[in-house]
């Protein structure tokens, strides 16, 4: 099983803790969170990844190199000009080439103890193009999903209009995404986007044809986006006290 770990962003609101490193060798309870994030692809199966660079792109590799790449085949992207989720995936989209297995697509600043596991069987069951690790909590930019939990549309704020990219027979359930992903290897034939860019609009154009973006209901688990300095203070105290492993 594959991977993609989104490593390659600035970490301004990391700062100062990226002031002389990347966001992915910031250290939570002595590990980095790269270290972290691929340990915990690892356990869900994974052994080949690949990891986008730009800021310090060198001192990942170096790091890489020197951790033996944790045991697993890990590869490299860099990007002279950052990219984007979309774009960034887009780029590396040759590490997947001949592929047919589903493959993760994983923020580095995210940890969580989400069953990732069970997201691949829902995946693969649904027959999905990408499943969204999605819950219900507060943030400035909402998914929003049918009763199917099937992608429809989405909303800046609680309060903002929704934009709906095709029609909605029931309710609408509105959603934060966890920015963990499962995406078949033919989604990336369907990329037609260019250049920088997110790779919700892809999901929310391809929602609009008709392509089926799911959500994955990760309520109940432990997640926190490491985002900036405070989020990583208070994530070595939740190591501390055992509230994620």
């Amino acid at each position: 099983m594959k991977a993609m770990i989104l490593a390659a962003g600035l970490g301004t609101r990391l700062r100062p803790l990226t002031d002389d490193r990347p966001k992915a060798l910031v250290e939570v309870a002595g590990r980095t969170l790269l270290e972290i994030t691929l340990e915990g692809l690892k356990s869900a199966g994974v052994r080949e990844a690949i990891v986008n660079v730009h800021h310090f792109a060198d001192k990942i590799v170096e790091y890489l190199a020197a951790k033996n790449n944790f045991g697993m085949q890990v590869a490299v992207s860099r990007e002279e000009e950052l990219l984007d989720t979309g774009g960034g995936l887009k780029k590396a989209a040759w590490f997947f080439a001949g592929d047919h297995e589903p493959f993760f697509l994983h923020n580095v600043d995210v940890i969580s103890n989400i069953d990732l596991p069970a997201m691949m069987a829902q995946h693969r069951e649904q027959g999905a193009l990408a499943t969204l690790a999605v819950q219900e909590r507060e943030t400035s930019r909402y998914l929003l999903f049918d009763d199917e939990l099937e992608l429809c549309g989405r909303r800046l704020g609680k309060d903002g209009t929704a934009e709906l990219v095709r029609r909605v027979p029931s309710k609408l359930h509105t959603l934060a995404f966890a920015g963990i992903h499962v995406i078949s290897p033919r989604f990336l034939s369907e990329i037609s986007e260019t250049g920088a860019f997110s790779i919700i609009t892809t999901y929310l154009r391809l929602a609009g044809q008709g392509g089926k973006i799911h959500g994955f209901r990760a309520g109940g688990c432990y997640w926190r986006d490491l985002g900036k300095p405070e989020s990583v203070k208070q994530a070595a105290e939740d190591f501390k006290k055992r509230a994620i492993k």
